[in-house]
C-alpha cells in the first residue's frame, strides 16, 4: 500500500508506531512490488533480515522461500504460517508439515527453520479438470470425504497411473457405470497422489495440518488411511502468529 492511501492510512493511523508486514503473492513477480527469495534453509530470523521496506521501519514485504541445488521449488505466505504453527506450539521444531491448497506445500522442519519442501500442483489440477476438461460433467458436484473420495485415495497412495484413473471417469460414464460420485473420486485420486509424494518428506510424529478447515479434512482422511496421525492448526491463526513471530526479530 503506498503511502496516502485511504486503506493505508487508516491501519497505520489504528496501529501507529508498528510496522505494517505484508506475505504471500503481494512480494511475487506478479504482485505489488518484488521481495526477493531466501533460500533453505530458513528460520524467522531469515526472513525477518530479508523483508524488503518498501516505506523504512514502517511498511515490509516478507520475502518467498526457494529450493534449489539439484530440485527447485519457491512458496510465498506458507511459510509464515509454517513458522506460525511452531510459534503456537501446535507443532514441534522437527515437525513435517501439510499446507493443502491450489499449489500444497510439504515443509520439512529441522531445529524450527524450513529445511525443505515440496509442492503439488493438486488444487489447480482438479480446479483444471472440472472448469476445462472432459471430465467437468462429472466433476460437478461438492467433495466429501465419503467411499469414492476413499477410494480415489487409496488408488493415489497405492501409486495408481494418475492419468489413466483420471480418465476412467469418463469411461464409466459412457459406459453407463457411474457408481462413484466423481467429484470425490478425483479428488481423492489427486490427494491420495500428492499424500503418497509428500510423505517422503516425513520425520517421526504426526503431520501437522496447517490451512482451511475443509481442506484439511480431506488430507486429514488421506493422511490417516496411510497411518499417519495429524495435529489440525487453522491457517489464519498460523498466519497471524508467525507475523507476529517475524515482528519480534526486527
Amino acid at each position: 500500500m503506498a503511502r496516502g492511501s485511504p486503506c493505508g492510512g487508516e491501519i497505520r493511523a489504528r496501529f501507529a508506531g508498528r510496522p505494517l508486514l505484508m506475505a504471500g503473492m503481494v512480494g511475487s513477480n506478479r504482485g505489488w512490488i518484488e521481495s526477493p527469495y531466501v533460500a533453505c534453509p530458513a528460520g524467522a530470523s531469515e526472513l525477518a533480515a530479508a523483508i524488503r521496506w518498501v516505506e523504512a521501519g514502517a511498511v515490509g514485504i516478507v520475502p518467498g522461500v526457494s529450493l534449489t541445488g539439484g530440485r527447485m521449488d519457491v512458496m510465498r505466505g506458507e511459510e509464515v504460517q509454517a513458522l506460525g504453527a511452531l510459534a503456537l506450539g501446535a507443532i514441534g521444531p522437527d515437525a513435517l508439515i501439510c499446507h493443502p491448497g491450489t499449489h500444497a506445500k510439504w515443509i520439512a522442519m529441522a531445529a524450527g527453520r524450513i529445511e525443505s519442501f515440496r509442492t503439488m500442483m493438486t488444487g489447480e489440477l482438479f480446479a483444471l479438470l472440472c472448469k476445462h476438461s472432459i471430465l467437468g460433467p462429472q466433476l460437478d458436484a461438492p467433495v466429501s470425504a465419503d467411499d469414492s473420495f476413499r477410494e480415489g485415495a487409496a488408488a493415489g497412495l497405492a501409486g495408481a497411473d494418475l492419468l489413466s484413473s483420471l480418465f476412467e471417469i469418463r469411461a464409466r460414464h459412457v459406459l453407463g457405470h457411474d457408481g462413484r460420485h466423481g467429484a470425490s473420486y478425483a479428488s481423492g485420486l489427486l490427494i491420495g497422489s500428492d499424500v503418497r509424494a509428500g510423505l517422503r518428506l516425513h520425520k517421526q510424529g504426526p503431520v501437522g495440518l496447517v490451512g482451511r478447515s475443509d481442506l484439511r479434512a480431506l488430507y486429514a482422511a488421506s493422511l490417516a488411511m496411510a497411518g499417519h496421525d495429524v495435529i489440525e492448526v487453522d491457517g489464519a491463526d498460523a498466519f497471524v502468529a508467525g507475523m507476529h513471530l517475524l515482528t519480534e526479530r526486527l
